[in-house]
């Protein structure tokens, strides 16, 4: 190993331990996600049934809230379409409803034009954490390996998530290619939430003027918290410094962990945390076969994820050490 010679004589950092504060709520909250105990609320099954159509074209037997239903309980329970078909039947068959389940294939087919789901609710100012990641799509290339063992060039799906530091939920979401980068999804993002944004956190990726100004349209005063590259010089545009150039100044002047902790752009450690538990209890793998799909695949998994973390969700602490 390189420098490994003097291993001993570096400044090496002890790693943070947390203990849960809330263990007895956050156990009992795990295992209720597990729980088969289901139920259709009245309003549900008087919606259960499409409204008359007043234009031309086939009638609908499904409402959009049905369909809803059956992919939610396929990402909740990581189950394929066929099986959250008879899971679905068998709750309606208990409650002894006068209803029929939408079989998979129309579940298939109706997921690709359902409307936009509602948006979050937020109470006050947000400070919003902002990160991507890869999912895994089941293409041709994927097919031709394990058939035939061919190493063919895999495609793959970006997904950015805008997480809300304080409750530590998705408050919006975009699905875009492989290619598109990080940064031009910033205005996308924020301009799904309505509540007014106090702060923006994001990783180097996100770096550069463009996202300064795009945040900036959004709001008056909002605070970014995006450490600039190393290669980053200030501006010399005429007038008083910017966020970015301030940053740039602090961390020249006390060094960049001086900044991380004046910023708190600690907290952009739970947004990792969300893209861990996203591919932990959603999974990494898009089932759907075209975009349309997997845009609606994601939102449900966005409503999921969200109620899930509302039924268990961990309030952790950082240990004191002790001086020696």
């Amino acid at each position: 190993m390189p420098h490994k010679h003097n291993a001993g004589k570096r400044h090496h950092i002890p790693k943070a331990q947390f203990t849960v504060t809330n263990w007895p709520e956050y156990e009992n909250g795990l295992k209720q996600r597990g729980s088969l105990t289901l139920w259709l609320t009245p309003e549900a099954i008087a919606l259960w049934k499409a409204a008359a159509r007043t234009t031309p074209g086939g009638q609908a037997r499904y409402s959009d809230l049905a369909i809803q239903t059956c992919l939610m309980l396929r990402a909740a329970f990581r189950i394929p379409l066929r099986q959250a078909e008879g899971l679905m039947a068998s709750v309606i068959s208990l409650m002894n409803l006068p209803l029929t389940v939408p079989d998979h294939t129309t579940v298939s087919r109706r997921a690709t034009t359902l409307p936009p789901l509602p948006r979050i609710p937020s109470e006050g100012a947000l400070h919003i954490l902002i990160d991507s990641t890869g999912l895994k799509v089941y293409g041709a290339g994927q097919w031709l390996e394990e058939k035939h063992g061919v190493r063919a060039r895999r495609d793959w799906r970006k997904l950015h998530l805008a997480v809300d530091a304080d409750n530590f939920s998705i408050v919006a979401h975009t699905l875009t290619d492989s290619h598109t980068d990080g940064p031009s999804q910033v205005g996308a993002l924020l301009s799904q939430t309505d509540a007014p944004v106090a702060q923006v956190t994001a990783d180097g990726a996100y770096d550069g003027r463009p996202t300064y100004s795009t945040i900036a349209s959004h709001g008056e005063n909002i605070t970014v918290a995006i450490p600039p590259r190393a290669t980053a010089v200030e501006g010399v545009s005429p007038g008083p410094p910017g966020q970015r150039d301030r940053h740039l100044a602090m961390i020249q002047d006390k060094g960049r962990l001086a900044w991380q902790k004046a910023v708190g752009y600690g907290k952009r450690a739970l947004a990792e945390t969300m893209m861990g538990g996203w591919k932990a209890l959603i999974g990494a793998r898009l089932r759907a076969r075209g975009f349309a799909g997997q845009k609606t695949e994601v939102a449900i998994g966005v409503m999921v994820m969200n109620r899930l973390l509302s039924v268990a969700r961990p309030h952790s602490v950082r240990k004191q050490v002790k001086a020696a």
